[in-house]
């Protein structure tokens, strides 16, 4: 497994000129699809580990040993394709956030972000969401850079004022996040071509976009713009739930396995299992 190459990819997506769409994924098979399917990059979101792995809410729950153990498990499956995560708050404190790096590192990402979001919620702030300050958030950037041993790994400054306080916050926060050292800027929330323009025009490190599940403009201007990744939301788990919801339903109430529509055949199945190489394993290694 060959991290290195796929850092190498990762970066050259953010040295590039254009902006792309990350393959949302969640387990290993998924990430064979995004890869076999042809995407630049796949994205392992904090939303999606809390659901696949505790089939809870996003909620901060999603410990880090369980979500780099599934980055880690998403990682060894794929060949070439790099994986971007969202390492939410980078699990607590600057402390906190050099072990976070330490693990997803070991795990084989490419690039991880870490936001300056108020995380958990805490007492008494229930139906509210906070910043911490911009020191803070710029002491949490200085140790994710300061932790990571392969350089080419990316260290993404991430925030969410444009959302919760308005993007002047926005802006001034990317300044002082790209002043820190960090490699590339993520603005989630921005839901304007004006916000775009601004957020985008606030520093000159790449930047990208979330939160809302689509931009406010076409791919080809976000790249004229600066923006180099930009997520739809995370729609293939969402699909991956209801097909097996129908699936499991549909037999519930009585259809014939056989006259089930909608899944995998047989060759597909295969493909993505890699049953060629394994037969070709167990006839070299078993004396087949």
């Amino acid at each position: 497994m060959d991290w290195t190459a796929r850092r190498d990819s990762y970066r050259a997506i953010l040295e590039g000129d254009r902006c792309v769409h990350p393959g949302s994924v969640f387990d290993p098979i998924s990430a064979r699809i995004a890869e076999e399917l042809g995407f630049e990059t796949g994205m392992f979101a904090g939303s999606v580990a809390s659901q696949a792995v505790l089939g809870g809410p996003d909620i901060i729950l999603v410990t880090l040993t369980e979500f780099a153990e599934q980055a880690y498990r998403i990682n060894r499956a794929a060949r070439t394709i790099p994986l971007m995560v969202d390492a939410d708050h980078g699990y607590g404190n600057a402390l906190n956030v050099r072990r976070t790096v330490e693990e997803l590192e070991t795990a084989g990402i490419s690039g991880l972000t870490i936001e300056d979001t108020e995380l958990p919620q805490a007492y008494g702030t229930l139906g509210s969401t906070s910043l911490i300050p911009i020191e803070e958030g710029v002491a949490k950037i200085k140790a994710a850079l300061d932790a990571r041993q392969d350089s080419r790994l990316v260290v993404i400054a991430r925030t969410g004022a444009a959302q919760i306080t308005d993007i002047n916050d926005a802006v001034a926060r990317a300044k002082a996040y790209e002043a820190a050292g960090a490699d590339a800027m993520f603005f989630s929330g921005i839901k304007t071509k004006e916000e775009v323009e601004a957020a985008a025009g606030s520093v000159s490190i790449p930047t990208m976009l979330g939160g809302s599940g689509s931009a406010p403009v076409s791919t080809e201007e976000l790249g004229r713009l600066g923006v180099r990744v930009s997520l739809q939301g995370h729609y293939p788990f969402m699909a991956a739930v209801q097909a097996t919801y129908d699936t499991l339903k549909a037999l519930r109430d009585g259809t014939a396995p056989e006259e089930l529509t909608g899944y995998a055949d047989g060759a597909t199945m295969k493909r993505l299992m890699r049953d060629a190489d394994y037969k070709s394993w167990m006839k070299d290694g078993l004396g087949g």
